[in-house]
């Protein structure tokens, strides 16, 4: 099975010394966040969990534990995207960030770390002409790093709208452009430009309809064959694989105002307070009237011979 590090908040940003924790001890209890008393937990056992998938706009705090993922098979995406503090206001300089991405590919090869330029906005600030040029900018530095960039247009969630009222859509015809644009400076550095989950098929316009966690994807990440399991069927136009996502709701302080993960910032200041680097759960710990289950986990490998 893989594990997804995470959908929900940035994991190797502010909690990477809890997940290192976690799997030295073997096992992580994760909440329902419909009905919080029913609570999964999963073994952190390289014999079933075939990858980790981490999802991150910062990754340098995590480097230090790097070695304790050894023993599985992992890999990244990186979110880097060219809004400045009025839309992202806890990311790091873009700068920065770009360089950690470079030495994260250095440390685990390019198959296992992808660049994420998403969600893509349109303001009169963040225009088309200012999306192509700083798209071709990140192009130049990353292109050596990584195989893939995904795109995607920002989703207006319910959370989305409350924290980013004046946020609208991205035009059809923005989007077209845009797509053709970027897949051509794209294309020009080597790389492979993928949309995700979009309801609109780019596919004719340069971008491929990507899969982020595909199987192929996470062959190459892990070294492994895997059976077929299907897709997973949380998200709309969503091919990829499915996942366990381990984190917590509402506890990302990077509080970017497009996120459909917190509701707001006095939730994610509640919880993040509330985080115990030696708990079992991201946040809190264990409460009364806990039902705590195991999860079922097996292994998707292949592990039929193979003569090539």
């Amino acid at each position: 099975m893989i594990l997804f590090a995470s959908g929900r908040t940035d994991i190797p940003a502010f909690y990477p010394k809890w997940f290192s924790n976690r799997i030295k001890e073997g096992f992580v209890n994760v909440r329902n966040p419909y009905y919080p008393q029913k609570v999964t937990r999963y073994v952190l056992d390289p014999r079933v969990v075939d990858c980790i998938v981490f999802c991150t706009k910062n990754p340098r705090p995590i480097f230090e534990y790097l070695d304790d993922f050894s023993a599985f098979g992992i890999y990244f995406f990186v979110t880097i995207t060219p809004y400045e503090k009025d839309i992202e206001p806890n990311v790091p300089e873009k700068a920065q960030i770009m360089e950690d991405f470079i030495e994260l590919s250095k440390r685990l090869g390019k198959h296992r770390v992808s660049w994420r330029y998403d969600p893509i906005l349109v303001t009169e600030k963040y225009s088309p002409a200012f999306h192509i040029r700083k798209f071709r900018e990140m192009c130049e530095r990353l292109s050596q790093f990584t195989q893939r960039c995904t795109i995607s247009f920002v989703d207006l969630y319910a959370k989305t709208r409350k924290n980013f009222p004046e946020l609208k859509e991205v035009s059809e015809k923005d989007q077209i452009f845009l797509a053709q644009t970027l897949s051509t400076i794209a294309s020009r550095f080597g790389m492979r430009l993928e949309s995700c989950a979009e309801h609109l098929d780019l596919s004719d316009y340069g971008v491929e309809k990507g899969s982020c966690i595909s199987k192929n994807i996470i062959e190459r990440a892990a070294n492994i064959h895997l059976l077929e399991k299907g897709t997973q069927h949380l998200r709309k136009h969503c091919p990829c694989l499915p996942t366990r996502d381990i984190a917590h709701y509402n506890s990302c302080p990077h509080l970017c105002r497009y996120c459909y993960a917190n509701y707001d910032a006095k939730s994610v200041e509640k919880n993040f307070a509330l985080h115990n680097d030696a708990s079992p759960f991201l946040i809190g710990g264990p409460l009364p009237g806990d039902e705590v289950n195991d999860a079922k986990m097996e292994s998707w490998r292949d592990t039929q011979l193979r003569l090539f």
